[in-house]
Order: C-alpha cells, then sequence, then structure tokens
C-alpha cells in the first residue's frame, strides 16, 4: 500500500505507539516498518500471533525472553573475517542462552501456543558453543582463566610475581630510613610498573627508573633498582597474556563465525517475537479485540474507537453488504474526519496483524488497497491550492481504484464553487460506485445527500449533534443525512433572531421543506432512540429481577430442605425414645403376666394400656376429625377393621353396644371405647405423624422386598415392636436374594435390638438365605 496513504491516516503514530511495547532494537525496527498484508491467510495468522501473545503474557507473566542483543553487526564482522572481542563474545553467549530458554518453553508448552511454537521451532540453539562461551568468558566480557591451561599459568605466574614486587617495595615503606625519603607510604602504578612516590629533593637517594613526575614537580615516581628485573619479567608475562586471549579470541570468533547463520535466524526470531508479544501488549493497552476477517471486501464495525484518542466514542460502521458508498454529512467539528480515520485505521490495524479497539463481533475483510484523500495538501511550491490537491489524489485514486478498494474521502467537493464541487462529487462518487470500490466521503452540500437518495448501493449517514446544547456527540447514524445547523448554530452564539430569519428566506422552498423534514426525522429517531433504551433498561432490570427471584426460591428450597432435615432427625429422636420406653412398658407387662393372680394380671393390663395410651397422645398427632366425619352407629359393625386415633392402631370390631360404645380388639388386648372415638381404617390419615405402635393383629412374617435400606428398617422395627406386644416369639423377616444389601442391613439392626435373643438364616422349606429367622424373647 502506498505509504502516503498510511501517513495521511496517522498509520505511522500507530508504529510508534506499538515499538514503544518493544524491548529490542530489532523489534522496535519490525514494528516501526510493519505495513498491512493483503492476502487473507496471511492476515489471519497474524491475527492469530497476536492473541496467542496476548494469552501468554496474561498467563504466562514468568515468561522472560529477555536479555538478548542485536548482534547483527557482529555477525557481518565474523562473516569478514573479523575477530570479536570478549564484550562482544559475550552478547552473542547471551543471545545462544535466550534462544535455548525459549525453544525449550515453547516444547514444553507450544501446545497452548501452536502458531507461537511453529515461529520457535525455527530457532537454532548451539548448546555446544554456548557451553563453551560459559567456560571462556565472564560478563560483561573478561577472559577466564579456565579458557586455557596456558592463560591460566601465566596468570598464575604473573600474581606470584606481582606479589613479589609488592612485598620488596611494602619493606622499602616499613623502613624507617626510607620512609623520609618518601612524599607518602604507598606503592602505587605508572606505565605498568610499580613505583614510589619519592620527594624531588631525595632524587639520589632512591637508586632506580623514574616513570613519572607529579603535575607539582614535587614527587618522581621511581621504580628501584631491586625490582626493576622482576617488572621486566612482568611485561614479558602480560604480553604472553594479551597473545593468549587474542588466540582464545579468535577461536571462539571462528567456532561462532561457523554457526553464524544459525545465530543470525535465531536473533531475527527473537526480533519477530519480540514484535508479536509487543502486538499483544498493544492490544491490551488499547483493549482491543481481534476482529473477524472475511475474505471479501466489507466492514462491519462495531463500538470502534479511534486507537489514538483516548476518550474517542465509539461508532457503528456497516460497508460492503447492503451498500458500497456512504456519503457522512453534518457540521464541523462534528467527528467526520475522525470517522473516517477510525475506519481507515482498524482495517489497517487489522490487515497488519494488529487487534483492533472495537466489540466482539467485528467483521474486516481483506482489501487490497486502501485510498485516502484526507487533510489539505496545498503547496505554494507546487503552485497547489486547496482544491488542486484534492483533486489530483482524487485522480489517483480513480485510476487504482477497484472491487477490492476502501476510498475515504474527507470534504468532498470542496475548496471550489459549491454546486460545481458537488456535481464533482456526484460523478467521482458515481465512478467509484460502478468500479465496486468501497467508499466513505464526508460533505457539507446538499447535492451530495440528495445523490444517496433512490440509489442503489448508496446510503447517508450523519454525525450527531446534541439538540440542547449545539455541540456534537461525534456519534455516526446511518440511515439518516446530516444537517449543517448553521441556523441553529449562529443563533446560540448570539447572531440577532432577525438576521436569522432572514437568512433562512433566502433558502427556496425546496430547501426549506427539506430542512424542515430532516428536523423532524431527527427528532423521531431520538424519540425512538430514547425509548429502544427505556426498554433495554427495563428488559436488564426484569432480568435482574428474575435472577433475585431464581435465588430467592433456591435459597427458600435450599432452607426447607435443611427445615425437613432438621425435623427428620427430631422425628427419629422421638421414636427411638419412644420406642425405649415402650420395651420398658412390654417388659413390665410380660413381668406381671406371669403372676398367678388373675386380678393382678388385668390390673397390670389396663395399667400397661394406660401408659401406651398416654405415650401415643404425646407421640401422634392427627387432624381433628369432624363429629360428621365419625363412624356413625350403624356404619360400623361387627368383624370391620377400624382406626384408632387414641391409640395410633388398626382393631377389629367385636361388638357395639347400643350405649354408644365399641369393642375394638387390638392384638392380645380388647378395648371400649366411644363410637366417635374410632374411624374406618381406610379413611385414616396419618401423614406427617410420628407414632408409637401398639399391639395388634400382626402376621408372623414381614415382606421388605423391593424397599430401600433406610424404609425396611423403620418397617422393620414397628413390625418387631408390635410383634413383642402382641405376643409373638418368632418373625420371618423376607429380604430377598438381590445385591445382599437388604439382607445385611436387617442383620446389622437385628444384632442391635434388644428384644432379640437370636436370629438365623432360613432353612429349607423356609425361603433359605433369602429370609431371617428371628426369636424374640
Amino acid at each position: 500500500m502506498d505509504e502516503r496513504v498510511l501517513q495521511r491516516l496517522e498509520f505511522n503514530l500507530v508504529r510508534e505507539k506499538l515499538a514503544a511495547q518493544t524491548t529490542s532494537p530489532i523489534g522496535r525496527e519490525l514494528a516501526m516498518s510493519l505495513s498491512p498484508a493483503v492476502d487473507v491467510d496471511a492476515v489471519r495468522r497474524r491475527l492469530v500471533l497476536t492473541a496467542e501473545a496476548r494469552d501468554l503474557l496474561r498467563l504466562e507473566p514468568g515468561f522472560d525472553y529477555g536479555g538478548w542483543h542485536d548482534i547483527r553487526p557482529e555477525l557481518r564482522r565474523l562473516a569478514q573475517g573479523g575477530v570479536l572481542e570478549a564484550a562482544q563474545l559475550n552478547r552473542a553467549a547471551e543471545n545462544l542462552a535466550v534462544t535455548r530458554l525459549v525453544k525449550t518453553f515453547f516444547k514444553k508448552r507450544g501446545s497452548a501456543y501452536p502458531a507461537l511454537k511453529q515461529l520457535a521451532d525455527n530457532l537454532r540453539p548451539v548448546p555446544e558453543l554456548e557451553e563453551e562461551f560459559v567456560r571462556c568468558i565472564r560478563p560483561p566480557g573478561e577472559i577466564l582463566d579456565d579458557a586455557s591451561p596456558l592463560l591460566a599459568q601465566t596468570r598464575r605466574r604473573l600474581e606470584r610475581l606481582k606479589s613479589d614486587i609488592r612485598e620488596v617495595l611494602d619493606r622499602f615503606l616499613r623502613s624507617p630510613a626510607w620512609q623520609k625519603y618518601l612524599q607518602d607510604p604507598i606503592v602505587t602504578i605508572r606505565e605498568g610498573r610499580y613505583v614510589l612516590p619519592v620527594k624531588i629533593e631525595y632524587r639520589d637517594k632512591v637508586k632506580g627508573l623514574v616513570h613519572d613526575q607529579s603535575a607539582s614537580g614535587a614527587t618522581l615516581f621511581v621504580e628501584p633498582f631491586a625490582v626493576v628485573e622482576k617488572g621486566n619479567e612482568v611485561r614479558r608475562l602480560e604480553a604472553a597474556e594479551r597473545q593468549e586471549i587474542e588466540r582464545i579470541l579468535m577461536q571462539l570468533s571462528a567456532a561462532l563465525g561457523a554457526v553464524g547463520e544459525d545465530v543470525s535466524e535465531s536473533t531475527e526470531v527473537l526480533g519477530r517475537l519480540d514484535l508479536i508479544l509487543a502486538q499483544g501488549r498493544y492490544s491490551v493497552a488499547l483493549d482491543a479485540v481481534p476482529p473477524v476477517v472475511v475474505p471479501f471486501p466489507c466492514l462491519e464495525l462495531k463500538r470502534a474507537r479511534h486507537p489514538l484518542i483516548g476518550k474517542a466514542v465509539p461508532i457503528d460502521v456497516d460497508l460492503g453488504k447492503t451498500f458500497d458508498t456512504l456519503i457522512v454529512t453534518g457540521p464541523n467539528t462534528g467527528g467526520k474526519t475522525v470517522a473516517l480515520k477510525t475506519v481507515g485505521l482498524c482495517v489497517l490495524m487489522a490487515q497488519s496483524g494488529l487487534e483492533i479497539p472495537a466489540a466482539e463481533g467485528t467483521t474486516i475483510g481483506v482489501f487490497r488497497n486502501v485510498f485516502a484523500d484526507i487533510g489539505d495538501e496545498q503547496s505554494v511550491a507546487e503552485n497547489l491550492s486547496t482544491f488542486s490537491s484534492h483533486l489530483r489524489n482524487i485522480i489517483e485514486i480513480i485510476s487504482n481504484a477497484g472491487e477490492n478498494s476502501l476510498v475515504l474521502l474527507d470534504e468532498l467537493g470542496a475548496g471550489t464553487d459549491p454546486r460545481e464541487g458537488a456535481a464533482l462529487g456526484c460523478a467521482v462518487l458515481e465512478e467509484l460506485g460502478r468500479r465496486g470500490a468501497k467508499t466513505i466521503a464526508s460533505t457539507h452540500s446538499g447535492e451530495l445527500k440528495e445523490f444517496a437518495v433512490g440509489r442503489s448501493r448508496v446510503e447517508n449517514a450523519s454525525v450527531e449533534l446534541d439538540p440542547e446544547t449545539l455541540s456534537p456527540t461525534y456519534r455516526l447514524i446511518t440511515g439518516q443525512p446530516g444537517r449543517s445547523n448553521a441556523f441553529e448554530i449562529a443563533r446560540g452564539l448570539g447572531l440577532p433572531e432577525h438576521l436569522v430569519l432572514r437568512a433562512r428566506e433566502y433558502l427556496t422552498p425546496e430547501e426549506r421543506h427539506l430542512r424542515d423534514k430532516l428536523g423532524e426525522v431527527e427528532q423521531f429517531r431520538r424519540r425512538a432512540e430514547a425509548e429502544a433504551s427505556l426498554a433495554a433498561r427495563l428488559k436488564e432490570e426484569a432480568e435482574h429481577l428474575k435472577a433475585e427471584y431464581n435465588a430467592k426460591v433456591s435459597e427458600i428450597l435450599h432452607k426447607k430442605d435443611k427445615v425437613l432435615a432438621e425435623a427428620r432427625e427430631d422425628a427419629a429422636a422421638a421414636v427411638r425414645k419412644a420406642r425405649r420406653e415402650a420395651e420398658g412398658i412390654i417388659k413390665e407387662l410380660r413381668e406381671k403376666i406371669h403372676e398367678e393372680n388373675r386380678r393382678q394380671q388385668e390390673m397390670a393390663l389396663q395399667k400397661a394400656r394406660e401408659r401406651l395410651s398416654l405415650l401415643g397422645e404425646r407421640f401422634h398427632y392427627s387432624p381433628p376429625v369432624p363429629a360428621a366425619g365419625a363412624a356413625a352407629k350403624g356404619r360400623v359393625a361387627a368383624g370391620e377393621t377400624v382406626f384408632l386415633p387414641r391409640f395410633g392402631q388398626e382393631g377389629t370390631v367385636m361388638a357395639v353396644s347400643e350405649e354408644g360404645t365399641v369393642s375394638v380388639q387390638i392384638g392380645a388386648f380388647r378395648v371400649d371405647v366411644p363410637l366417635a372415638a374410632v374411624q374406618p381404617a381406610e379413611r385414616r390419615r396419618r401423614a406427617g405423624v410420628v407414632e408409637v405402635t401398639a399391639a395388634r393383629a400382626v402376621r408372623p412374617t414381614l415382606d421388605l422386598r423391593g424397599q430401600r435400606v433406610e424404609e425396611a428398617l423403620i418397617n422393620l422395627e414397628r413390625h418387631l415392636d408390635a410383634a413383642l406386644l402382641a405376643g409373638l416369639h418368632r418373625v420371618d423377616v423376607i429380604h430377598g436374594f438381590g445385591t445382599g444389601a437388604l439382607g445385611s442391613a436387617v442383620k446389622e439392626y437385628l444384632r442391635s435390638y434388644p428384644r432379640v435373643k437370636s436370629f438365623r438364616a432360613g432353612g429349607q422349606g423356609e425361603g433359605g438365605a433369602g429370609v431371617t429367622v428371628v426369636e424374640l424373647g
């Protein structure tokens, strides 16, 4: 794409923002040279890399790829046969380390970032050379003793020799005879030789070589003859050290040059990775999203913002689906130019692999060319007026635009006679439409507004103006032509009313009518928007209330389950207590039964009945039954089964007296009760009741098959209690075979039941292992 167009749309400023997010010179160079791709697959690959980079920065905060350098100049020097310094080789060593670490990272985590892993696969680590550099060089650029045995030996000899020299000179310093000759009691170095600072007047007293003199001339720096030969040896060893270091540098440089292509490729990949991560950081900074990229030229921007304006007002723009040309009108400073640049920058950024500041669902097609005529390019040197510069750009655009082109024209037809400029604008838009270009043009011309009316693939749009303050809101309204609002603005700025009215009279009747209609349309639109906003708010409130209601229902159900659970626990505790009391009564009753005195037996039975009755009333609740609903005389006959709420048991009617009493047999007991105290057995209601089961007609067999363990154990407990009251000594419990869980639960319960003497599996003819025979005592 033409670099001049990118400059007009301020894409260079986007590049600078992106470059500021890089961490390396190579990354910055790539950012400043970033340009849009025109291939759909290439654009999608770029956006995938950016999305993965954004996720990597969010999910892997510890990922560190820094510490590498731009060593391209060093590699070029090696390619020409040069030798690098130790510091330069250390920079290369740090690049090799980063290359290895990044390669290892994506090898382990590559499944989460496949596109970045594919890029990292091009890295070429050289671990052997990296280890050699680490062995030979200490950062930032010092050759280590371990670089070679000869270097280590030479340095050891140097240290010993220097130590000897310092020891000799220290003796001079400690000598009282010499101290008066010295300016300071120190050993210093001049020209690489160890010397003493001797006072000028004692020059003849200290025999040696003078290597330097102080600026004042009062001090001579003398190397005593006693250490001159050792100093000469130091010089020879230092020369040998330098020679060995040069040999090592040549060797390491040659090794690096041998893999120069691999290192160069890895450095370029690190730079590319730096750019991609910078794109991820820029996306986070802009709160940007990846657009949906389609292979045909179109736009559907949702709440798109200008990336270079801090608090830009978002706009919605559609182009290329139902219409190819959008004519934007409205007052000056209303945001028309910003809207054009927003569209252009979003397209350029997307095709460059950058996510765009817009809402999810934004769609952008790939354009082969983007053309823009924005801004004033008049030139005195080239004898170009504003109109001429615009026209030259338009001529170039018309010559090159096609159906895969996006054309952005600011102030079309401006700079010349309004009617002629509008006529030229209409012709230009018509030609661009014929060529299939996707065009957005801003204008003040009324003729261009009318151009869109009745034409296919052409639509009007306007930038909104606040009717109260007459200040722009910068919103783009598609489907409605804009008004210049010149009269309103003039009135608001203080122009006398009679002048505004007089100016209005200069409009033709058609122009006044059109202006009034546009005002009415604007009012209707605002009213519709207000109602839509209200409806959206009410919908949001309704959804909020619904969510609160659902939460309350869930809370109530939770509380209900909790209350029921507590009630079940309380009921179970009450039943356990009632069972203990009933067992006590039964025990006492059995003891009384064995007494010989008949009267005492009857009294014991009556006392047991009363205690059982009190116990039943204590733990039994049944809704009161109206008198009309009670069993009436004539409706209860001998032999019928009835329910006695007072005892919570069923019994068989033995006789009905004329006095209104009923004799009922309950197990081994017979009781006389009023007729109103019995109910037909089929009408009894026992929901939500905690009962104590008194003696009744009990079968010696209990079938628990098909019941859950909890339900079966409750029924087993009731049946055993009733069997004891009825005087039964044996009960056969049928639980079946099944998985064995029910049978095991039954046996476990029987072990804890206090009135069970023993139990066993059924024998032949008794049901086998599917039956447990219980002996009661």
